[in-house]
């Protein structure tokens, strides 16, 4: 079979962080660093509320400082050792950093904690006098939402020390245990990606014995993970019961800045969705390829008449900055950055981190992006979506270390909007009828793993972390609610077998970002939305595009979208995202089996 060659692909140059990991400028940074939190906590631990307006933003300024720096550490100490976590090395400088940046930032714990002692009037009386505060309001406006649930000075400050030991090491267990896991496929031995991407191989008897190593290997490691996810379900619900939330995804909610209500709504209106958009399009894949029912590993197969010819690098890039810069002259420029720099690492390689991902790292350097290119359509459209984070990123830096970040539910925006911009230009470029089947297919199949896939995650995660209140769960509990939801979202063109119960170990969010899954589904049905005024109204809609990312973490959703006409809040808001789903289901029922 034909592979990529990795010698084509680029690999990132983390020295824009640090030029390693025994540097000068890391130990220069660190010894700032605890020296620098030493002299801040000593001069305004405990004396906050005495503070006038410009004195309070002067202080706000120097603990962003710090918060960069310690940023800046932990980004370069993460992504070396995403470069391979089976590199014992880097797995032990990466707990190091761990440990040191936690120790240094504990003395900076009293700054918010102090802050979210201050009373509403006070603080109002000190934004109407300081410019210069009134800067960092929507920052102080997300700190003082944990207001109602803060502990106690020293419980806050036990939990940041022990988060080390407790939390972040069982999230490191589980990431190198996946690193390492290893399946024998026809005579080869593969890691997790390499074997996950044959789930979409077109020889359906190549995926099927990919699903079997993958379930072999699963089932042996179970009981771990199984280990790792009652530890940290119920440590969640320790520290939540503390804090006073009353569900476990309402921490979730709270930092993502959405209201409990308007997630409630979308994951109301997928699943309402699922006969009109998963059980109808898999119907109609499984009378494709000529099949009574589907089996798993048929879910991501490509189209019988898709050609199975690798997209070379070259080829990618050229396709995603094409597709970008017909939309925004700006968003190509930004993202020819990224190629012109080296600011993505794309081959696959033993111990690399699976998957893709865009790091922002902090203001002052530029993001990383980490991607298994193996030369499949899927793989582009992954360049597109991380390139969409990539560029995000650069254009919110100048919001700030505190400000930049955007909450997760609106952070997928240009991801997946940079994948509508590139699956267009390829649908409008489709030389006929079968070529566009195959596009619409994909495209598809794509966002019914964004929305449906992700939704039947959440809910797979709310009846977990609900039925760990009741004790310690095992694996045929877990693996049960896990094939409740499959069923449900998947249909019953689909045959589910037992083996199928173990599935739900490999994904990570489950472990790193309890109930972020649901943000896929937000920014998907947001960019459709998007999209559809795109369309409708093109005049004007790219300056007030790249103003929302520019905004960063400064605007909640309300006012994001309000230029747009959109409002997140109102329910038929998701109908509309849906229904562009609906519609391309529909385009391929009306080209017919045959194309």
């Amino acid at each position: 079979m034909n592979k990529i060659d990795p010698i084509q692909l680029p690999e990132w140059n983390l020295a824009d962080l640090y030029p390693g990991r025994e540097s000068d400028e890391l130990k220069r940074d660190l010894e700032r660093m605890r020296s620098g939190a030493d002299a801040f906590a000593a001069r305004l631990s405990g004396k906050l509320a005495s503070l006038d307006g410009d004195a309070l933003a002067a202080a706000i300024r120097e603990y962003e400082q710090w918060e960069e720096l310690a940023g800046r550490v932990m980004s370069y100490a993460y992504l070396s050792y995403a470069e391979n976590m089976a590199d014992t090395d880097g797995a032990r400088f990466f707990q190091n950093m761990q440990e040191q940046i936690t120790e240094i930032t504990a003395k900076l714990l009293f700054f918010t904690l102090e802050l979210n002692r201050l009373e509403d009037g006070a603080l109002k009386s000190l934004y109407s006098s300081s410019a210069a505060l009134r800067h960092y309001r929507p920052w102080l406006e997300r700190v003082r939402k944990m207001r109602p649930y803060q502990l106690s000075d020293e419980l806050e400050k036990a939990l940041h020390e022990k988060s080390v030991v407790g939390r972040a090491a069982w999230v490191r267990l589980f990431d190198e245990t996946m690193a390492s896991l290893q399946f024998s496929l026809e005579g080869e031995t593969l890691g997790l990606e390499a074997t996950l991407d044959r789930l979409s191989d077109k020889d359906r008897s190549r995926r099927e014995a990919a699903y079997r190593a993958l379930s072999e290997v699963f089932t042996g490691n179970l009981r771990l993970f199984v280990l790792i996810t009652n530890t940290l379900a119920k440590d969640k619900e320790i520290e939540d019961g503390w804090r006073g939330f009353e569900t476990p995804e309402q921490s979730r909610h709270l930092a993502n800045d959405v209201e409990g209500e308007v997630v409630d709504a979308l994951f109301t209106a997928v699943r309402g969705a699922y006969p009109q958009l998963s059980h109808r399009y898999y119907r109609l894949k499984a009378r494709w390829m000529g099949l009574d029912k589907l089996e798993a590993w048929d879910r991501n197969a490509p189209l019988p008449e898709e050609d199975d010819r690798l997209i070379g690098w070259e080829e990618a890039r050229r396709t995603v900055l094409d597709a970008y810069g017909r939309f925004s002259p700006v968003l190509a420029s930004l993202g020819q950055r990224f190629f012109d720099n080296a600011w993505i690492d794309a081959p696959a390689r033993p111990g690399k981190a699976p998957g893709a991902f865009a790091h922002p790292t902090v203001p002052s350097a530029h993001p990383y992006l980490l991607l298994n290119y193996l030369g499949k359509p899927r793989d582009v459209m992954t360049l597109a979506h991380e390139l969409g984070h990539g560029v995000h990123q650069l254009l919110a830096a100048g919001q700030g270390a505190l400000m930049a970040d955007t909450p997760l539910t609106l952070a997928e925006t240009a991801s997946v909007f940079g994948e509508m911009l590139t699956f267009r230009a390829l649908l409008d470029a489709a030389p006929d009828a079968r070529r566009k089947r195959v596009l619409l297919a994909g495209k598809v199949e794509d966002m019914l793993n964004t929305v449906v896939r992700q939704i039947a995650f959440y809910d797979f995660e709310r009846r977990l972390h609900r039925a760990r209140r009741d004790g310690e769960l095992p694996a045929e509990a877990i693996g049960e609610m896990w094939m409740q939801t499959q069923r449900e979202s998947l249909g019953d063109a689909f045959r589910l077998e037992d083996s199928y119960a173990s599935f739900w170990c490999y994904i990570p969010h489950f472990i790193h970002s309890p109930f972020y899954v649901y943000a896929y589904a937000f920014g998907d049905c947001l960019v459709n939305a998007l999209y559809a005024t795109y369309q409708q109204q093109p005049e004007g809609f790219e300056e007030k595009y790249l103003a929302m990312l520019e905004a960063g973490g400064t605007l909640g959703h309300r006012d994001l979208l309000a230029p747009f006409g959109l409002d997140a809040a109102d329910p038929a808001f998701w109908q509309r995202g849906l229904s562009v789903i609906e519609g391309f289901i529909g385009e391929l029922e009306a080209l017919g089996t045959d194309g």
